[in-house]
């Protein structure tokens, strides 16, 4: 049983080598799919340490980003620790606190280990929807125009403020990526355009490269302009550009219950692996059995 009167704390920016260390051990953590590394987070809101004789023997990390939405960007424990009673820790003290500066934030995670998705649904968390993962790599291959009246260019910092518009209107705010977010995905991606009209902005797609070729992070539509084919042109100008580059693979990810973003997806020639990844939320009115 590990001793529950250790002390729990928030994580302070001094902690960033001893989390750093922590995070040696990744049979024993869990990472949020992100565009800001965890230690980055170290300081922030809804960071907290587990100290044993001075020493961080465990971390959770989950600030709110969008408002209102505490992702769980990081769980980590040492190897000798159970990983039940560590969790039960850090929320019966982290969970609290999150409810009592924002009642109305929730507690969510995108899973991708088993044993972290046991230990949240024995603390109320509960199944939102699934996230499945999909591929192209090449073997069909169709080309869709520009819609007409429509332009498609490279992405550029002043563009990023009218993105975030569009993919606030496009996800909604559970889905939501902030402008730090998507300036950060900016800066990392490997191809980025817009689509625009006499509007303005319409639409956006950024993308990340991997050893495997690229990865189409972030896809969206303003959706007054759906149904006008703006996405599949996005899509088929990053392929185009794909072959250029003789990448071999491009992979994507969208929620399993979004039967417009499939569809597009499929027509494109994407084809899923079989692989997904549980979203699970944690309510507001509900606290860890422990904290009763």
């Amino acid at each position: 049983m590990i001793n529950l009167s250790l002390q729990v704390r928030r994580a302070v920016p001094q902690d960033h080598h001893q989390i750093a260390n922590l995070l040696l051990h990744e049979a024993n953590t869990h990472r949020h799919l992100d565009w800001r590394p965890a230690l980055e987070w170290v300081g922030s809101q809804n960071y907290w340490v587990m100290e044993e004789d001075g020493r961080i023997t465990a971390a959770l990390a989950c600030p709110e980003d969008p408002p209102q939405v505490a992702w769980i960007r990081l769980f980590a424990h040492q190897p000798h620790l159970s990983g039940l009673e560590t969790w039960t820790a850090l929320s019966r003290v982290a969970f609290p606190e999150i409810i009592r500066t924002d009642p109305q934030a929730q507690v969510a995670a995108i899973v991708m280990k088993q044993w972290f998705q046991n230990i949240l649904l024995s603390h109320g968390f509960e199944l939102k929807q699934n996230i499945v993962l999909l591929h192209w790599s090449g073997d069909t291959t169709r080309t869709f125009n520009t819609p007409q009246g429509i332009k498609i260019r490279l992405m550029q910092q002043s563009d990023l403020f009218a993105i975030t518009k569009v993919d606030l209107a496009s996800f909604g705010h559970f889905w939501h990526n902030t402008f730090d977010a998507l300036q950060r995905a900016y800066s990392q991606a490997i191809y980025a355009t817009i689509s625009e009209d006499d509007s303005g902005v319409i639409g956006y797609q950024i993308s990340t490269g991997n050893p495997f070729g690229a990865h189409l992070a972030r896809l969206a539509v303003q959706p007054e302009a759906q149904g006008r084919g703006v996405g599949a042109a996005l899509v088929s100008d990053l392929i185009q550009r794909m072959n250029i580059h003789q990448s071999a693979r491009l992979s994507v990810n969208t929620q399993a219950d979004n039967a417009a973003s499939l569809t597009l997806y499929e027509k494109m020639g994407f084809k899923r692996t079989g692989e997904y990844f549980p979203v699970l939320v944690f309510r507001p009115d509900k606290m860890p059995p422990s904290a009763s």
